[in-house]
């Protein structure tokens, strides 16, 4: 497959149902359990994983689907949706409107395309990125990389995204940016593909943290480096367990700030 535009419908179309129905959810009162790892989740987040996964399953038959909430062992098949059905959790959970809808297609291991619906922002973003061309969108508007660079000597007028895990595994009190924290990975790496922030740092995202978000980032052309020594994050192994696979990642919009940013997140290779 190929041919975008013809999964594409499908796809705004089941992200718009889970959508409207987490929207009611959040303006209710939510009730929160801990996950062994300590991470939240609630009702919607199980019930939007179960609805996401049979109508994947449904429309694709022949596509393997992993999701966070219940298989997390990519499935041996070409082509595997990767699910994250509620990224931002802990912001659902205490009222915080910052959180998304994930998913991402593998072709052998390595993502080709992602669509990210935010629905308290109004947001959907995606896009694709194959052998066959590539481009991104922002609610069916195509979006660009700016043309000029940041400037390396005035840093502190751009915002850059990081999670807390990430702040304290740099270790520094001052940054030569203004440092946001969205509390969702998934939309903090897209910040750079939408042009809200030149970088974006995380410490331990999971596979359905980033699936979708390699995919419009690489659309975009802007620039993605694993935050480990020899680390190549792609192709996936099939039939492997991702469940405990953390990818920190370090985004930049353009070359011409990299050295800044890997100067502060050196501390991720020791």
């Amino acid at each position: 497959m190929n041919n975008w535009q013809k999964i594409l419908p499908f796809i705004q179309e089941l992200t718009k149902q889970v959508g409207t129905r987490l929207l009611a959810d959040f303006e209710e009162a939510r009730v929160a359990i801990n996950k062994e790892d300590g991470s939240l989740v609630t009702s919607s987040d199980r019930w939007a994983d179960e609805y996401i996964k049979s109508s994947l399953e449904r429309e694709f038959p022949e596509y393997g689907v992993l999701t966070e909430e219940s298989t997390q062992i990519l499935p041996d098949r070409e082509w595997a949706w990767v699910v994250d059905p509620l990224d931002g959790t802990t912001n659902f959970a205490r009222g915080i409107p910052i959180w998304g809808i994930s998913l991402g297609l593998l072709h052998r291991g390595t993502p080709v395309f992602g669509y990210v619906a935010v629905p308290p922002l109004h947001q959907n973003i995606y896009g694709w990125a194959d052998e066959n061309g590539s481009a991104a969108f922002l609610n069916d508007r195509e979006i660009h990389l700016a043309d000029i660079a940041p400037d390396p000597d005035a840093l502190s007028n751009y915002f850059f995204s990081a999670c807390s895990r990430s702040l304290a595994k740099m270790g520094r009190a001052e940054f030569p940016f203004k440092m946001r924290m969205m509390g969702a990975a998934t939309y903090n790496i897209l910040t750079v593909a939408i042009g809200s922030t030149i970088g974006a740092v995380e410490a331990t995202p999971k596979i359905w943290d980033i699936a979708a978000a390699w995919a419009i980032i690489k659309a975009i052309g802007a620039i993605w480096i694993p935050l480990e020594d020899s680390q190549n994050i792609f192709p996936l192994e099939m039939g492997k367990d991702y469940s405990q696979r953390n990818f920190p990642s370090l985004i930049v919009s353009h070359r011409e700030i990299l050295p800044m940013a890997k100067e502060i997140t050196e501390p991720f290779f020791h």
